[in-house]
């Protein structure tokens, strides 16, 4: 299988899909076992992401943790401002759920 381009499969899952943002808004879905993937910024602080890595494998749900920082992870997805963590809830045409499988 090809290697998947993370970036490209994360903007078409936020422009085709739906995904929500933040930290808070993800810790709820990992709880509620809504996400079907969890993609984590390269910067965020140790504790908060040991907290989101430990929710996802209670929960069985995958993780990424994203090679760029939270800004760079925003630019990917079209928004003018830092994303530090989001969840895929319905990936819609992109491939992005075989990120993990690489």
């Amino acid at each position: 299988m090809a290697k998947v381009d993370v970036s490209k499969e994360i903007r078409r899952a936020v422009d085709t899909g739906k995904v929500i943002f933040g930290t808070k808004n993800s810790e709820k879905s990992l709880k509620n076992g809504s996400g079907r993937l969890i993609i984590i910024a390269n910067n965020v602080p140790t504790l908060a992401k040991e907290k989101l890595v430990s929710f996802a494998e209670i929960g069985k749900t995958p993780y990424h943790v994203f090679e760029g920082n939270g800004l760079e992870l925003g630019s990917v997805c079209g928004k003018p401002f830092t994303i530090s963590t989001m969840v895929i809830l319905d990936s819609g045409k992109s491939k992005v759920l075989e990120i993990t499988k690489q």
